[in-house]
């Protein structure tokens, strides 16, 4: 490397296209699945809000799931389809630490409360009975609060640690948003301790995430093949699947982008991933979480029945 470095004031998200015309397409396309998702889990936290019915903690978890997953949606697709739009890729460092920062903490949040949804799961299902004791309303809001007290920690180490380093010469980030993988690869310092700092807090995190959670369903799992009647069995496993499918495909996509070294990082399969973990689950959650849910269906109703006789 050269003797003469230049400091780095922006970078430069690369974008899913250079034809213009794509551009435009991808923008509209990301800028609906957005709509669609941030609808959707609105709906959600107004009807767990307001219908008293859906005070229970499960409809407690997915309304905090629902608000973590609209802020985590708008934090990277509406500034990525402005930039498609009007064709200007640049950001701020500023702008792309609070990014990075806001992305880890939503990140971080939406997979600790997915591992408590387990617990939920595995307390109503196995414990019926003490249910109402073991998750009770303090014990459900002490739990949010511990992901989301542990996810400002986590999120503000790995941010600040980041930009510690020094950027020069290159400022293209090989991303739509800014992300950890991406600034250490163009970084002009020595990252491997940054990388190992990435890596063992993310392995022991998802690591025991995942065996808490594979742990709950084998326990729920063999609870409910014990279940006398099958439709009893069936309405259990229809509220476990899509919990697994959504933590199955976070953690895998996530786990690819962030564990991989730095020199292999920044290839289209990469945005590919990142699609995955950033912008599907939260499009997707409200579907198969809870809008197919019956309950949640039938509050949304009446809200509507409601709006329409006030505004007669």
């Amino acid at each position: 490397m050269s003797n003469f470095t230049t400091t780095v004031n922006e970078f430069v998200l690369m974008g899913f296209s250079d034809t213009r015309a794509l551009q435009i397409l991808y923008s509209l396309l990301f800028f609906l699945i957005y709509s669609a998702g941030l609808m959707g889990n609105l709906l959600i936290v107004i009807a767990t809000t307001f219908d008293r019915k859906l005070r229970t903690p499960m409809y407690f978890f997915l309304r905090n799931l629902s608000i973590v997953d609209a802020c985590f949606i708008s934090i990277t697709i509406p500034q990525a389809s402005i930039n498609s739009l009007v064709n200007n890729r640049a950001i701020s460092v500023t702008g792309c630490a609070a990014q990075i920062f806001l992305m880890i903490f939503m990140a971080y949040v939406e997979f600790t409360l997915l591992t408590v949804m387990a617990r939920d799961r595995y307390v109503a299902i196995c414990h019926p009975l003490l249910y109402p004791v073991i998750m009770n309303p303090s014990v459900c809001m002490q739990m949010t609060l511990t992901c989301l007290f542990t996810g400002l920690l986590y999120a503000g180490f790995h941010t600040s640690y980041t930009f510690q380093l020094s950027f020069c010469q290159s400022n293209v980030i090989h991303q739509f948003f800014c992300d950890i993988p991406s600034l250490l690869k163009i970084s002009c310092s020595e990252t491997f301790s940054h990388t190992l700092s990435l890596l063992v807090p993310t392995l022991v995190i998802g690591i025991g995430c995942f065996v808490f959670i594979a742990t709950t369903y084998i326990s729920i799992f063999s609870t409910v093949l014990k279940f006398p009647v099958k439709e009893d069995q069936r309405k259990a496993f229809s509220t476990c699947f899509p919990h697994i499918i959504v933590v199955s495909l976070f953690l895998i996509s996530s786990s690819y982008v962030y564990l991989q070294p730095p020199s292999d990082s920044g290839s289209i399969k990469d945005i590919i991933l990142s699609i995955f973990y950033s912008i599907i689950p939260p499009f997707l959650n409200p579907i198969i979480y809870s809008l197919r849910n019956e309950q949640i269906k039938g509050a949304l109703k009446i809200l509507m029945k409601r709006k329409l006789s006030l505004n007669k």
